[in-house]
This record gives C-alpha cells, structure tokens and sequence, in this order.
C-alpha cells in the first residue's frame, strides 16, 4: 500500500483548517491541522509531517519565528501563507527559509499543485546529510553553527552572513566533495523565485565566497568546475 503523504496546516482560521482538512484528504493526502505554533510543535513532535503549511499571521510566535526555528534543524518543506501580499513579506519568508510563498484569498487547487510540486522538487534533490541531526558544520578552520547561523572563521571573527548566504553556505556543507550543477543549486534553495536566483547565482557564491575570505582567482573551499557547477572542495566534520 502506497504511503500518504502527511501536510500538516498551521493557521489560526478555523474555517481555512477545516477547508483544507477536507480538501486534502480527498486528494488522497493526510492531513493535520493546528491553531498557532505550540500546536505547530506538538504535531511535529508526534509524527514527522512531509510538508507544513504555514500561516505567517498566527497568535504568539508568528511564522517567520516559526520558520526560522524549523530551519535551525529541519528541511522539512514549508509553504508559507499570508493574507498580506508585500514583496517584502514574500522576500522575506524565502529568506528564512520557506520554499514556496502563497497569498491569501487562494484557491485549495493552486496549493495542492504548490505542494506536488515542492515535494516532487524536495524527492528529487541529491541525497542530503540528515539536518535534524547537525548542530554544527566545521571546515577549512572554519565553524557555521546551524542554531544561531554564525560563521566563525578561523581566527575567531563571526562573519555575518544573509538568509541566502547562510542558505548556501548550508547546501555546500550538506554536499561536500559532490559537484552542484545551478539546476540543483535552484532546487536546494526551494525558491519559487528560481529564474531570479539563476540570473544572481554566480553573484551569490562569489559573494559567500568573499565572506569566507577566498581568493577570487583560485578560491580553495567554494571551486568552479568548468561548464558543470560548484564544489566545496574541503572535508566537513558534522558536530551532533
């Protein structure tokens, strides 16, 4: 028997929750629906969720919070809903890490195709280092903490680094030694805004390549393989 896939819904609308429960489960999907973030923990402390919706307007801790804890130790998909439309919010939902921004009013049939297509995109990534289980990256002298995202070079000094940059700093760590086409590169930041990200990626590993002090012509951690893609050319130890 084919495993369902299991959306958990985080939203403080009584009416959305009961719409989406129903509208999931008829398209073969389980679903679990909660008010705000304590219930968000609660249900992802009982059974590991393929996909989360979530709200980013919630009582207590909004979604934002929400997201950016989850991502501290999880790469557990998140579709972020909103009934404010600003490119800002958009911008920086995708910042912390979701990988798909919805505004509301929205119709349940454009969600169900955002969430086919974000886990058909997660499902067809390169197998990836177990995130729920890392604390800590070290490499090259360098140290990149998962939970407060500080990179610590090697004499000390804590690079600051943007939601991008720690996002792609972490995908490299993930896939040490493995070439990374930009295709690929596009899928692991699970952007929906993918095409902008093409045009910006070579900017954005010479940009993280500037944090992490590389020499522009021969960088020795972040390598250029010509016509194919980026490497992280160092050995990564995973602090648990």
């Amino acid at each position: 028997m084919t495993k369902q896939d299991h959306i958990l819904v985080v939203d403080d609308d009584a009416e959305i929750r009961a719409l989406l429960l129903e509208y999931l489960q008829k398209h073969g999907y389980r679903a679990t629906a909660v008010a705000d973030g304590k219930g968000m923990q609660a249900a992802l402390a009982t059974a590991k969720p393929d996909l989360v919706v979530l709200d980013l307007m919630l009582p207590g801790e909004d979604g934002f919070s929400l997201c950016r804890a989850l991502r501290a130790h999880s790469d557990l998909p998140v579709i972020m809903l909103t009934a404010r439309g600003e490119e800002t919010d958009r911008i920086v939902g995708l910042e912390m890490g979701a990988d798909d921004y919805l505004p509301k009013p929205f119709n349940p049939r454009e969600l169900l195709a955002r969430i086919r297509s974000v886990l058909r995109r997660a499902r067809s990534l390169p197998e990836n280092l177990a995130p729920e289980t890392v604390s800590a990256f070290r490499f090259g002298g360098w140290t990149l903490d998962a939970a407060t995202r500080n990179l610590t070079a090697p004499d000390g000094v804590i690079v600051p680094l943007s939601g991008t940059e720690y996002k792609l700093l972490r995908i490299f760590l993930s896939h040490p030694n493995r070439i990374l086409t930009r295709d690929q590169l596009i899928d692991l930041m699970s952007s929906r805004d993918a095409a902008a990200f093409d045009r910006a990626i070579d900017v954005q590993v010479s940009r993280l390549r500037h944090r992490l002090r590389e020499d522009a012509r021969e960088p020795a951690i972040i390598k250029t393989v010509r016509s194919q893609g980026y490497v992280l050319a160092a050995h990564v130890d995973i602090v648990n």
